[in-house]
């Protein structure tokens, strides 16, 4: 598809991508929903390191640089810098709490959240090129003076994301610029920009998801979700 195409390339192309492995990088992760749940610094200043092929990612430094998590699909865990493992948690799955609980109170759904968020991300629109993921291109969107091209992804069942279906957008540059798609019972749009070459890969450095209302209007706060990425290191 041409778009799909036009995105990988704006981004270093898939040759470039595929001889890659292994991503780290330096970023903080805050908003609106991690301060409600009582987390509002668990991720600030934190290193992710995690594989380009498979949905792994280890986050050093998180509560205060005391502690570590990492994400994988078949267990979430909560170490101490030494490496001793303090809490687990074995199958997670996408089922927050519905009790009235903040969905990420708990500190094990934090880190599942994030490793969620910043893997699938990271891996965008490279991700796209799955052949186990099905995509359209939809007409084009104007945002504000900006003509945007547009992407329905279909996600695979055994490809762990917040939603199934997602609709991405693109720029004049084909640069990824918004994301959106259903997030704990809400419609959101993830904007991304300040987009930087790390290793030959282009990243957005800078994301901000705000909630979408019925009508498709754009809520300007609260930011429930602030990624900034202040470093990025592939190979």
């Amino acid at each position: 598809m041409a778009l799909l195409d036009d995105a990988i390339d704006a981004c270093g192309g898939l040759a470039r991508w595929n001889s890659l492995s292994r991503f780290t990088l330096h970023l903080s992760v805050g908003g609106a929903l991690f301060s409600d749940a009582g987390h509002a610094r668990e991720f600030k200043d934190v290193t992710a390191e995690g594989s380009t092929r498979t949905q792994s990612v280890r986050f050093t430094g998180i509560t205060g640089g005391e502690r570590s998590g990492a994400f994988a699909p078949d267990a979430i865990t909560i170490e101490s810098l030494d490496g001793q493992v303090l809490r687990t948690w074995r199958n997670p799955s996408l089922a927050f709490p519905t009790n009235g609980t903040h969905a990420l109170a708990d500190e094990l759904h934090l880190v599942f959240f994030c490793g969620v968020q910043i893997w699938n991300y990271l891996t965008t629109p490279f991700l796209l090129a799955r052949p186990d993921v099905a995509i359209e291109e939809l007409p084009p969107w104007q945002e504000n003076s900006e003509t945007w091209r547009r992407l329905r992804a279909q996600f695979p069942p055994g490809l762990i994301s917040f939603a199934s279906e997602q609709v991405f957008y693109f720029d004049g540059s084909a640069l990824q610029r918004r994301t959106d798609h259903d997030l704990l019972g809400a419609r959101v749009a993830h904007y991304s920009w300040a987009h930087e070459s790390f290793n030959g890969i282009v990243v957005p450095t800078l994301r901000r998801t705000l909630t979408l209302q019925p009508e498709g209007a754009v809520v300007a706060k609260p930011v429930l979700i602030d990624v900034e990425i202040f470093d990025a290191v592939f190979e």
